[in-house]
């Protein structure tokens, strides 16, 4: 079913369908209480926000804190009073001053947009242009709240695998920056479409939204549904650009990106460097997030950015304070190296929170990292149904709840579709730990 469009309107309600998307105006109801989800433009936060947030947090919630999947924050457990939640967070410039602008600011940037020493272009500006289209158009705000746009600049730190309805990734063709696109997949599957200059980009993604609006059904809420009725080939000639289709642009493959998000992180230019570091299994309490803030502030340039695995990077950091901030992180609680099992499992909020879950995927996985210490995937996914709100993407290996404390155990396979290759059914978490801490190669035998 395709989402219902937001009325403008200047007071916010709990949604009542299970399923809907929470946004700022919007709060979701779920198990543990009410969930607001805060879009954050290229993923950065500023220190004052992040106190902000803790703030609200405290007083109108749980104090749950989650980092998104899509480089967002959302606040959990939220009684019943979401108007003075809300103002709360439009006073810290935390959104939109109208409903229906919210919904569609979805657009994905490299954590280190515009600091990223391998980027081919600043993402930051074109970004804005978006972002501004998105927010101002009223014809856009038609389109679902799930409805997602990728701007990768060629970073080394970037998530290449999360899919979007259109994604643009750049590449050098006669010494110049082009943006190659796709359709509902994401850089890392090679399906290239064509290109246009730099200076196309915001007329590019104008054209295919509008294009979209022009021919989805109201049952066609994302771009993969139109284009299982819709040729991908069709859809581009009718967006009145001229694209360039030729084999230097058909044949390119964006090249790999890092893996590595956790830790020291390297910037364009000398003298300071970007730490990135998570909280355990997405989960920021408001003393957390005040720290990471207070650290902003004294290290770095008084900013967060939010990544895409439900982490965050303080950029800018003087290399002559790194070790101290290294050590403030540890002390808040923060996992900051990849070599911690807990920074190799994600979860979704479980049961407790959520009436689809089958199993309190959050306290299996703190269970599971201590049974965690060898090899193994690089990370593992605990999710408690089918949904996988977690990860938007297919793990290497993931772990379906099929009751409390029991999970079916799947290995990521680009022959099957879902979670991948099934590998073992109906697992205590101290038999998926056995089988998570063997080496990868023999995870398969």
């Amino acid at each position: 079913m395709p989402d219902t469009p937001l009325k403008q309107a200047h007071t916010p309600d709990i949604s009542p369908r299970p399923s809907a998307c929470p946004g700022l105006w919007r709060i979701v109801a779920a198990r543990d209480g009410g969930i607001c989800r805060i879009k954050l433009p290229g993923g950065v936060l500023l220190a004052d926000q992040a106190d902000a947030v803790a703030s609200a947090a405290e007083r109108f919630a749980s104090g749950a804190i989650e980092a998104t999947n899509r480089a967002n924050l959302q606040i959990r457990g939220i009684g019943g009073e979401h108007q003075a939640l809300v103002r709360q967070l439009l006073a810290a410039g935390l959104g939109p001053r109208e409903a229906a602008g919210d919904d569609v600011r979805n657009l994905m940037l490299s954590p280190l947009a515009g600091l990223d020493h391998a980027m081919l272009f600043d993402a930051r500006p074109l970004a804005g242009q978006i972002l501004r289209m998105l927010e101002g158009t009223p014809r856009m705000h038609q389109l679902s709240a799930k409805f997602a746009v990728q701007l990768d600049a060629g970073e080394s730190l970037a998530m290449l695998e999360h899919p979007h309805d259109l994604w643009l990734s750049a590449l050098k063709l006669d010494q110049q920056v082009w943006l190659a696109f796709g359709l509902a997949g994401c850089p890392a599957d090679g399906q290239v479409l064509g290109a246009v200059p730099l200076d196309q980009g915001l007329p590019l993604v104008r054209a295919v939204l509008e294009r979209f609006l022009d021919r989805a059904t109201p049952e066609q809420s994302r771009m993969r549904q139109l284009l299982a009725d819709c040729d991908a080939e069709h859809f581009i000639q009718g967006l009145g650009l001229d694209i360039r289709r030729d084999a230097a642009v058909l044949d390119w493959r964006r090249p790999r990106a890092s893996a590595l998000y956790l830790g020291l992180l390297t910037q364009r230019g000398a003298g300071e460097v970007a730490l990135g570091a998570a909280p355990p299994l997405g989960r920021l309490t408001p003393a957390m997030l005040r720290g990471v803030a207070r650290l902003a502030r004294e290290h770095g340039d008084a900013t967060l950015r939010l990544t895409p695995w439900q982490s965050l990077v303080l950029p800018n950091v003087a290399e002559a304070g790194l070790a101290q901030a290294r050590q403030a992180l540890s002390e808040l609680g923060l996992l900051h190296s990849p070599d911690q099992p807990l920074a190799r499992l994600v979860a979704c909020t479980g049961s407790s929170g959520c009436a689809k879950g089958q199993a309190e995927t959050k306290a299996d996985a703190l269970a599971l990292a201590g049974l965690l210490h060898h090899g193994g995937p690089g990370s593992v996914h605990l999710s408690g149904c089918q949904r996988s709100c977690a990860v938007a993407h297919v793990a290497p290996a993931t772990l379906l709840a099929r009751a409390p404390g029991r999970y079916d155990l799947y290995l990521r396979d680009a022959r099957e579709p879902g979670f991948g290759a099934l590998r073992a059914r109906d697992l205590t978490l101290q038999q998926a730990g056995a089988l998570l801490d063997l080496p990868t190669e023999h995870l398969d035998d």
